[in-house]
């Protein structure tokens, strides 16, 4: 009966293993990752990946096209294209790989993300929504990544209705596979026209993010 017994127990936990990780415990269904870039200055996000507070790795849970800011040279507010991060608890580390398509060069970067980022994330905040035009309690859910020329990555913390407060900036390393990690034969992905005749007309404003 012991043997039984504990043979049920092993199997309800193979079980348990089997079905993924247990869901984390936010006050939200899901925190986003914003992807942007300065005008002009194209970009193609290879991955995002994390790792997340309890040492669990997501792989992919963000990547592709990114939006642009207003201006070639220097920042915005913090604002990008957002996705949902389902299931994946507050990030300790970020990593992203990408193209930047108008000098062509790839890089990656490991990001860790401070601990008053996670605390700042699940702090409720009541005010009133202009948008919604109604009060609301509201997160700071989201971390946006700005990738500019040179390696170069802003990173912000914010949320609808609340405006973004950066976290820092940080130098990427050149992926020395090149883009797709050596799998394309060195091809990037092809740059827009407009990107490339403003570039080719201005260049490249290095140093000014």
């Amino acid at each position: 009966m012991k043997r039984l017994i504990l043979l049920v127990g092993l199997l309800f936990s193979l079980c348990a293993c089997a079905g993924g990780p247990t869901p984390p415990k936010l006050p939200y269904q899901s925190w986003y990752v914003g992807l942007a870039a300065p005008r002009f200055m194209e970009v193609w996000v290879e991955s995002v990946d994390v790792l997340d507070q309890r040492g669990l790795a997501f792989f992919h849970v963000s990547g592709g096209v990114v939006s642009y800011t207003g201006k070639a040279e220097g920042w915005h507010q913090g604002a990008g294209s957002t996705m949902p991060v389902n299931n994946v608890d507050l990030p300790d580390r970020i990593f992203v790989r990408w193209q930047s398509l108008v000098e062509p060069q790839t890089y990656k970067i490991g990001i860790r993300i401070p601990q008053w980022v996670r605390d700042e994330m699940i702090k409720p905040q009541r005010l009133f929504c202009k948008p919604a035009q109604k009060e609301m309690t509201l997160y700071e859910d989201t971390i946006n990544l700005g990738m500019a020329p040179g390696g170069i990555v802003k990173v912000w913390l914010g949320g609808a209705c609340l405006g973004y407060r950066e976290v820092g900036r940080f130098q990427a390393e050149i992926e020395p596979l090149g883009p797709y990690k050596g799998k394309s034969n060195g091809q990037y992905v092809p740059i827009e026209a407009e990107n490339k005749a403003y570039v080719d007309q201005h260049g490249i404003p290095y140093g000014t993010w």
